[in-house]
């Protein structure tokens, strides 16, 4: 019988190791493991190191790729002279120079009172060109010397009467006219609390916790962030105040007369108290006549919103069921003054999670975007909170003075591939529609030389 018929009659199953006739040639081995290998033995190395060498320094680790610009400095061939920037030579923002006569010229934020943008940080949008421009600077328009009036009259009274929200279509400049506002409060010594993007506060960004003794969810991370900004920002003036109440805290007490700074200490070293602390610390900037204090939130519109945070039964959380949103919105209704200073928010059309909701609209008189019968529900609580705010409405348009004057500033900094010219100015402002943000967007950064 040959080997492949036997093989699919499967009698070689049962066949020794060797059992194939020995002219085939082919022997089939038996099914078994071999012995494990032992592993080789390491031999001591026979390189003796040099002692007399000096020992090289090591290598520092390459680097992971991330673009690094050549300094200016380097580039000393002639072809690059034309790309070097010059120093910005702008006049400063300070509170004198601001007048009617000073409405459409660039003015560059003083740098030692630039800390406040370090410290509270920058909306995304005025982020980007802050990049891009050699110095933080902006440009004045008549609606900043209406503010900067109004918050001189705020000064001497209660914040109450003095809770203004910037309106406008998307890039009119609410944001920048926010920020002139708060480097104005600072030059003025006032007090200043800055929170430039308040969608972060709603958003599910930062940890939570569940307070049962003032049944509401606080923020402690983001609370401690902020007070340390508060602190660094107001430092001079918070040294002459002492707080008025006494809080005696678990691990520590704060009593009557103390500086308020020890208060605010508790909340940064401690994280856990942080929320705790910052509504503290708000209750009593509103006690004190002193300085005056302002109360600026970008992104105001977010307050008004259901936040993305769920709770046990994994509802969604009110914005008012958190700490610092609810605190917010008690000084924005007027339900808590400052005895002197002002509240100002900025609303923002970017992110259309977080819409202005009916309520506020009808506070503020806007039109609304969406059905608005009485049919519609409202939350009373909204409402409430609603309640006796200022629309500040925002120019839609720049005019042709003040884009000549942004033109210019980015020209400036050459880096734009754009020509000086009259007439590629008048057709970036037409194509724009006289838009801030969309003048700068799209009609400039769209040329810049990267």
């Amino acid at each position: 019988m040959s080997l492949l018929s036997a093989l699919r009659t499967r009698r070689v199953a049962h066949a020794p190791a060797a059992t194939l006739a020995p002219s085939t040639g082919i022997s089939l081995q038996s099914r078994c493991y071999a012995t494990p290998a032992k592993p080789a033995q390491k031999t001591a190395s026979k390189f003796k190191r040099n002692k007399d060498k000096k020992e090289q320094p090591k290598r520092a680790p390459r680097d992971s790729g991330v673009f690094r610009p050549m300094p200016v400095t380097n580039l000393t061939h002639p072809v690059f002279q034309s790309e070097q920037r010059t120093p910005l030579q702008l006049p400063l923002f300070r509170p004198e120079a601001i007048t009617p006569a000073a409405a459409t010229k660039a003015m560059a934020f003083p740098q030692e009172e630039s800390r406040a943008l370090k410290a509270y940080g920058l909306p995304r949008n005025i982020l980007v060109d802050y990049l891009l421009i050699a110095k933080p600077c902006s440009v004045v328009r008549e609606a900043t010397v209406d503010v900067l009036d109004q918050l001189d009259n705020a000064a001497g009274s209660s914040s109450k009467e003095n809770r203004i929200v910037f309106t406008g279509k998307a890039g009119s400049g609410k944001s920048y006219l926010m920020l002139q506002a708060v480097q104005y409060c600072i030059q003025k010594e006032w007090l200043t609390l800055y929170i430039p993007r308040a969608i972060s506060l709603v958003n599910s960004s930062t940890a939570y916790a569940y307070d049962a003794r003032t049944q509401t969810y606080g923020q402690p991370a983001f609370a401690q962030q902020l007070l340390k900004r508060f602190a660094d920002v107001n430092a001079a003036l918070l040294q002459s105040l002492s707080v008025q109440g006494s809080y005696p805290l678990e691990e520590r007490t704060v009593p009557a007369g103390a500086p308020l700074a020890n208060l605010i200490n508790v909340g940064v070293e401690i994280q856990h108290y942080a929320p705790t602390v910052l509504k503290l610390v708000l209750d009593e900037l509103a006690l004190q006549t002193k300085y005056p204090v302002l109360l600026a939130v970008d992104d105001f519109q977010a307050l008004y919103c259901t936040s993305q945070y769920r709770d046990t039964f994994f509802k969604s959380v009110k914005s008012y069921h958190l700490m610092l949103p609810r605190t917010l919105l008690e000084f924005a209704s007027g339900k808590k003054n400052f005895a002197r200073g002002a509240f100002l928010g900025a609303l923002s059309m970017q992110d259309t999670k977080f819409r202005a909701p009916l309520e506020l609209i009808e506070a503020l008189g806007l039109e609304p975007l969406g059905p608005s019968n009485p049919y519609v529900p409202r939350q009373p609580e909204l409402v409430e909170y609603a309640n006796g705010l200022k629309n500040f409405p925002v120019p839609e348009q720049l005019t042709v003075d003040e884009a000549a004057s942004i033109y210019d500033l980015w020209q400036k900094t050459k880096a734009l591939h754009l020509p000086l010219s009259d007439e590629m100015f008048l057709a970036k402002y037409t194509e724009a529609n006289g838009n801030a943000g969309r003048f700068v967007k799209h009609g400039l950064l769209e040329s810049v030389a990267m």
